[in-house]
């Protein structure tokens, strides 16, 4: 499993969450604050299969205003994520 960090501006939180969840995607969302001029951010978790980040990574790419505009940027983290199971 992969888990997906993703800050996003508040501005375009609600567009990608439902964009996720309308592929199928569970998400939960952190409302946080930070940057160089204080912007509220949304921290979204995502947790996916490896074969799936390329797609969400898209999702964000088509989702947010623009991606390389520092008032609409996204920032994804792409992490290992360990899988407990209790048996």
């Amino acid at each position: 499993m992969k888990l997906i960090y993703a800050i996003v501006h508040e501005k375009d939180s609600d567009f990608v969450v439902e964009a996720l969840a309308q592929h199928g995607h569970t998400v939960t969302r952190i409302a946080s604050t930070g940057g160089f001029l204080r912007f509220g951010n949304v921290t979204l978790l995502i947790g996916v299969e490896p074969e799936k980040v390329n797609e969400i990574i898209q999702l964000f790419r088509t989702c947010c205003s623009s991606i390389t505009s520092a008032q609409s940027a996204a920032t994804l983290f792409v992490v290992e994520m360990p899988v407990f199971r209790k048996q």
